[in-house]
């Protein structure tokens, strides 16, 4: 039986728990300086030739590239903070930095997105001319940039700071992509729709990649059950271990990228059994779930306690 969030009861006279250490898996900040740097000249660069060439496909990616730049810097700060140890004032350290630096690198990608997507319609409505051999340059230099960096971020660990990075450098990727195929037809057919028309096409990837991200960021900050996991398979499987009379108060979150936490009140028939119910609850929690960091407070069953009570000495 498991009662879920059930607030009205008495407290047990002791805790377990398991300590929640630091190892936070947070990701050097030094892995995101070198592109921060690249991403942000290039940025000036691909706006100075877009706003030259006409090529709106040129002048949103240096937007999105100039933002990029921001979003890796926030990036940068966030892995260097998040590494701090737990002190008084925040207890588990400051891992979920790189959870709101994700959050606000998706708001970010939005506006993008967006900005770009109302842009492109009114290119449509009133097409501009596009001198497509410097966006054929500038686009193919600005591919080869944002795939070195591409690399680079795939090969570190992913947490959700280096997933919110590597969505803005795809982002930026796809969008050298598209001025890039833009030049080409522009430079063979002269068709300048093709310019408006898949910067639309990018900045929708872009925006269903962001707003995914952003979803998950913002399930995280208001500490939900992590996607794979289900609070109810938990709880079960918690109840019917041996000696445990029932489980409530269940509570699961992720604290920061891969540390799920995990909390709950045990209801036994003797404090007596607690240790060997502890481990084995722990053991249970590690291999089947995924869980190494729980905190589980034994409770006597009120029923029990006053039967034990009545009985002679």
């Amino acid at each position: 039986m498991m009662q879920a969030n059930d607030f009205h009861h008495d407290h047990g006279p002791q805790f377990s728990h398991k300590e929640v250490h630091s190892h936070y898996h947070a990701s050097s900040s030094a892995i995101f300086l070198l592109p921060l740097l690249i991403t942000l000249g290039f940025s000036f660069i691909e706006a100075f030739f877009g706003w030259w060439s006409g090529s709106l496909a040129l002048l949103g990616d240096a937007g999105h590239m100039l933002l990029d730049s921001s979003a890796l810097g926030m990036a940068a700060f966030a892995a260097w903070i998040s590494r701090k140890p737990p002190s008084h004032h925040h207890s588990f350290g400051l891992g979920r930095a790189e959870v709101i630096s994700a959050w606000l690198s998706s708001i970010l990608m939005v506006i993008v997105a967006v900005t770009i997507l109302f842009e492109a319609i009114h290119r449509i409505r009133a097409p501009h001319s596009v001198t497509a051999n410097v966006v054929i340059a500038i686009a193919a230099l600005g591919l080869f940039i944002n795939v070195a960096i591409a690399l680079v971020l795939l090969r570190v660990e992913k947490t959700f700071n280096t997933r919110a990075a590597l969505l803005h450098v795809l982002g930026d990727l796809l969008g050298s992509v598209a001025a890039l195929i833009a030049g080409i037809v522009i430079h063979f057919t002269g068709w300048m729709l093709i310019d408006p028309l898949l910067s639309i096409f990018i900045s929708v990837l872009i925006l269903f990649s962001s707003l995914s991200l952003l979803r998950e960021a913002m399930h995280v900050l208001m500490e939900g059950v992590p996607g794979h996991l289900d609070l109810a398979k938990v709880g079960n499987a918690m109840a019917i271990m041996d000696n445990v009379h029932s489980v409530h108060d269940l509570h699961i979150w992720t604290l920061s990228s891969g540390v799920v936490i995990l909390s709950a009140h045990v209801c036994l028939e003797s404090y007596e059994q607690w240790g060997s119910i502890f481990e084995n609850l722990s053991k249970m929690l590690s291999e089947r779930f995924g869980i190494q960091h729980i905190t589980l407070q034994p409770e006597i069953q009120p029923g029990v306690a006053v039967l034990e009570r009545m009985q002679p000495k």
